[in-house]
């Protein structure tokens, strides 16, 4: 785990600019939002996901994700089919706040094409956007 100015990016996973990630299990991905995407947001109160069966496309918009301060479009890391949906976070949004990269995750996908995973930056690609970025602010 590396901490950007605060902010959490667990290596072993994919980034996408989108502040999403994704975790390569088997020939499956889970995806989820990144530690300073829920941080931005704030306190997350609603989460809109597809059902699974549902078809993704990479880098178009699957769902959305509400807080108090904004609501935000969720953005697919890879293309494929939806295999498995975080029903928890339906229920309990909050578990984007307190747990991220793990109970926090929203879908098990089945790409359709594992070499876009080529488009997302690796753990050390995405510190050093997180630096250049925050720089900015």
């Amino acid at each position: 785990m590396v901490k950007v100015n605060g902010y959490d990016v667990p290596e072993g996973l994919y980034y996408s600019k989108d502040y999403e990630w994704a975790k390569v299990e088997g020939d499956k991905v889970r995806v989820g939002i990144t530690d300073y995407a829920q941080k931005q947001l704030r306190e997350i109160v609603y989460v809109e996901i597809p059902s699974a069966g549902t078809s993704v496309k990479q880098n178009e918009p699957y769902g959305t994700v509400e807080s108090v301060k904004s609501v935000s479009d969720l953005v697919a890391p890879i293309s494929g089919t939806v295999e498995q949906v975080n029903e928890e976070v339906s229920s309990k949004p909050e578990l984007l706040n307190q747990d991220p990269y793990n109970k926090g995750w929203l879908l098990l996908i089945k790409p359709s094409n594992m070499d876009e995973l080529k488009n997302l930056m690796n753990a050390q690609q995405s510190v050093e956007w997180h630096k250049s970025m925050l720089k900015e602010c």
